[in-house]
Parts: structure tokens; sequence; C-alpha cells
């Protein structure tokens, strides 16, 4: 592990994309996927895409040299055209979500067919389940684990649970091994969020991970360069998570065991709250 830990942040506009490439985020992030997640995601306060092809283009003319990311939708019928139609406009990157077996990732691969890279957000049971095989195979050479559609297809109540039962340490051991690259989730600003990136970057420094995707706390709903840069210093946010990330790549086991703990506590703590809420209602 290098103790760098790379960033993905999902960008709107083109100014705004021109400021997170500045602040150092290596990946720029169109987000196409829609279909089904509103059904899935619709009663949480996550991110539902309202992007579309037009703004592959516009993120790409406006910062050329930056690592460009796309979500396409779900496998289906309109797979190819999405695939074909984002590689055209400028994507170096494809992300695939919601698949469930290995034939439609592998389809999905032979149609991007090497013209980008792929990056796959295993995001559901059956395809978490699949990693400790699939890692070993030779043809994964970097993905995703997504916690939002992950803790609710495995019927949780909190989305960093995968993390703090044990669900995942099998599947990123197995990555570890094969050598994958890969990123688990997202990250809010440090000493933000229910589980802050204080303390949940060491548990992506124990499992293997080494990137994140930056959460809305990023974009405290900005809508154009002007207005993040007047909520943050952006660039030293960044810079802060990235601290925490190496302080942690140089930690021991046992530092990492004992931060571990603080972890299942604060989500523990997390559970206990909404199951309180949700019984008082």
């Amino acid at each position: 592990m290098t103790g760098h830990l790379r960033l993905i942040m999902v960008v709107q506009t083109p100014d705004i994309a021109r400021l997170v490439a500045a602040g150092g985020v290596e990946t720029l992030f169109v987000d196409l996927e829609h279909i089904g997640k509103e059904a899935r995601q619709g009663h949480m306060p996550s991110w539902k895409s309202r992007q579309t092809m037009a703004d592959v283009s516009l993120i790409r003319e406006a910062v050329p040299g930056a690592s460009l990311l796309v979500r396409v939708n779900p496998f289906g019928e309109h797979t190819r055209a999405e695939v074909d139609e984002a590689i055209a406009r400028g994507a170096d990157a494809l992300m695939l979500p919601m698949f469930r077996e290995e034939s439609e990732l592998r389809r999905f691969v032979d149609m991007v067919g090497g013209r980008a890279h792929c990056l796959p957000l295993f995001e559901t049971a059956a395809a978490v389940a699949l990693l400790p095989r699939l890692a070993g195979e030779g043809w994964l050479e970097e993905l995703h684990i997504g916690l939002n559609d992950l803790h609710l297809d495995l019927g949780l109540r909190f989305l960093f649970e995968p993390l703090t039962r044990g669900l995942l340490d099998d599947p990123c051991a197995a990555l570890r091994e094969a050598g994958v690259r890969f990123g688990i989730g997202g990250v809010a600003r440090v000493g933000e969020g229910i589980v802050p990136p204080d303390i949940l970057l060491g548990e992506h420094v124990r499992l293997g991970s080494d990137a994140a995707i930056l959460s809305q706390t990023f974009h405290r709903n900005a809508a154009s360069a002007q207005e993040l840069q007047e909520s943050t210093d952006f660039t030293a946010e960044v810079a802060a998570l990235r601290r925490i990330y190496a302080r942690f790549a140089k930690a021991s086991a046992e530092s990492l065991g004992a931060n571990r703990a603080a972890v299942k506590l604060a989500v523990g703590d997390a559970v206990l709250g909404m199951n309180r809420r949700r019984a008082l209602a």
C-alpha cells in the first residue's frame, strides 16, 4: 500500500470540475445511473443522478487532462449504446452498477473492448460473493465496492454495517492477494459524518482499499465553483483526508485493530439510534 488515497468526485458543472481537479481529485465522475435507483434508495438522502450524456462532453471539454469516469445504468438492452456513446464522448473509464451475475460483468467488459478502463461497482450481495473467485482469475484490473446498495441488498439498517460485520474481510483479502486495486464507498469531510473519516479511513487501510468517492458533504449543494470555494477550502479538505489515510497506512496492526473497534462502536451507536427512532415513529 502506497499510503496515497485516490479520490473520485461527482461533478456537475465545468467550473466545479476544474476546481475539483485543481484541488487534487484524480478522477472526475459523471453519473448517468437512474434506472431503478429511486425505487431502491428513494428513502435515503443518497446521491440521485440527474446527469445526461451531454454532461460527459461538457466535463471532458472542461478538463481534458483529467481522468473521467462515467457510471452507466445497470446492465440491459441499453448498455451497448451507453458504453459506445460514453466512450465516444471522452470517458476514460466506465462503471457498471448493480450487476448480480458474472455473465453481466463479462459481457460489459467485452462491450468496452479495451477502449476504456473498466471499473465495475460491486454493490450487491451476489456480486460481492463472486469476488474471492474472480480476484484470482486475472481479468479484473480494478473495482469499487459500493455500500449504499450493498447494505440494502443485505437487509441491513446502516451503510457501514457490511464493514463492521466482517462481510468484506474475505473478499478484500482475496483482492489484496491477487493485487487487484479497489476502493470502498464514500468518505465525508474530516470531522463530519456519523462515522467520520478520522476513523473510517483506518478500515480502508486495514482492508486494503486505496480509493473512495467524496460524499455529498463535499458538495455543500454548491451550484458553481464560486459557491463551493466560499463554503470551504477544498484543497485543504482533500489534503486533510490524505493525511489521515497516510497516518493509518503507517500504523501497526494493533492500532488498526483498535481503530476497527472504534468504528464498530460508532456504527453500533448509529444502528441503535435508528432502531429507537423507528420504534417511536
